[in-house]
């Protein structure tokens, strides 16, 4: 039904008609429901939620259902899920796809929960051998495909060194191999980017952040135009993993969507804003944020992005000293892990996010001691710039009194 109108009003509309003609998502709590009576001939697969057909809260809930409907409709992809996180989407994205003995290719540069995950579950004790590579040329991507390669998995722009990869590119390189290519689309969010017209077969988002958009629900989700692995991820959902959103998260979900396209303008007009002025700072050694023209993928960035989204990172001049004068200096910004809510939230990776994987590992990706990454919210700009003023002055202070030291 809202297939062909503009992002906004997709955003904004509701996916079912609710029988009482709710303009908003009621939030439905039964586990189970009843049933019309005995039929010996139905099975699962003839529960038809389209049909406002439900048998129990772990197959299928109506909350759930609109909410699945409503991303599918933004990515513009035909089949939805949604999960009880983002590393619960993508964990079942991967075993939907892929066997023992499979080969994968990733991103080196994935979200640190997502790495481990990877290389702790998939190739350590399921068999699965995992190579990470540079996704920033595809050409690294292409000499790593071989013949048992059965998917391609990339983040793009990645966690927290916003590097971008060529999603188009690798797409019809997986395609010309046989392997599916899944994209996770968390940080551009569908308002900015739509991996699956540019190419993928799978689309994954960890909806705690932009979609949600309030740092009050956590969650994942999927979306592919596949039936193949829609019908394997519905098994995996529903039956084998039982890993679904609960009905009120749904409903914050679905409420928070309707609010994206306004929030993600408004996202990018203070994370551009913000990122030029860092740019301009002595104890800035470098901004990565993909508007910025000096970003050594901006090109890439205009091409396969409608916007820039509103996270970017920098490195300060000296190391974890100096990133801890800034952090704890702040008064507006909030010294917090995730993204994507109306507050902005800055993030020190080395000692927070990415601490797991290691100094050696870290230094190996290029996440140093002095990087800062910044979720950068909604309030005023002018508020955000006097902050971050405020905490390089900290860190001016700081980096001479060890200068003096030395």
């Amino acid at each position: 039904m809202w297939s062909n109108h503009e992002f906004e009003t997709r955003a904004v509309a509701e996916w079912v008609h609710w029988q009482d003609g709710d303009v908003a998502s009621p939030i439905h709590l039964s586990s189970t429901y009843e049933l019309p009576g005995i039929d010996q001939e139905m099975s699962l697969e003839d529960i038809d939620p389209e049909q406002g057909e439900f048998i129990y809260q772990r197959l299928s809930n109506p909350t759930r259902f609109a909410v699945e409907q409503q991303i599918a409709g933004l990515e513009g992809g035909e089949f939805g899920f949604t999960f009880s996180s983002g590393t619960a989407a993508i964990s079942t994205a991967l075993l939907s796809v892929v066997n023992p003995g499979d080969h994968v290719v990733a991103f080196d540069d994935l979200y640190a929960g997502t790495r481990r995950m990877f290389e702790g579950l998939f190739d350590e004790h399921l068999n699965i051998d995992v190579e990470f590579v540079d996704a920033r040329e595809t050409d690294a991507v292409e000499s790593a495909v071989r013949p048992e390669t059965a998917l391609v998995w990339m983040e793009t722009p990645t966690n927290p060194l916003i590097q971008l990869c060529d999603i188009k590119a690798i797409a019809q390189l997986a395609d010309h191999n046989d392997a599916v290519f899944g994209v996770d689309n968390t940080f551009a969010s569908p308002y900015h980017q739509r991996p699956l017209d540019l190419g993928a077969d799978l689309v994954a988002h960890s909806t705690t952040k932009y979609l949600n958009g309030h740092s009050d629900g956590v969650g994942g989700a999927l979306v592919t135009d596949s039936e193949t692995i829609a019908e394997s991820v519905q098994f995996l959902q529903q039956v084998a993993l039982g890993n679904q959103l609960s009905p009120f998260d749904s409903y914050l979900l679905s409420r928070g969507i309707k609010t994206l396209p306004m929030r993600m303008r408004q996202h990018e007009a203070n994370a551009t804003a913000l990122a030029e002025f860092l740019t301009t700072h002595d104890l800035v050694e470098q901004v990565r944020y993909p508007g910025l023209e000096s970003h050594p993928q901006h090109d890439i960035a205009r091409a396969q992005m409608t916007g820039y989204g509103g996270v970017l990172s920098f490195d300060l001049v000296g190391g974890i000293p100096e990133a801890k004068a800034f952090c704890e200096s702040l008064q507006v910004a909030t010294l917090a892990v995730s993204l994507g809510g109306v507050e902005t939230l800055v993030n020190h990776p080395a000692t927070m996010t990415h601490e797991p994987l290691g100094a050696e590992r870290r230094a190996a990706v290029g996440i140093g001691d002095g990087l800062i990454r910044v979720s950068v919210g909604l309030e005023a700009i002018e508020d955000l710039i006097a902050d971050f003023e405020h905490g390089l002055a900290a860190v001016r202070s700081t980096h001479q009194q060890r200068v003096r030291n030395q």
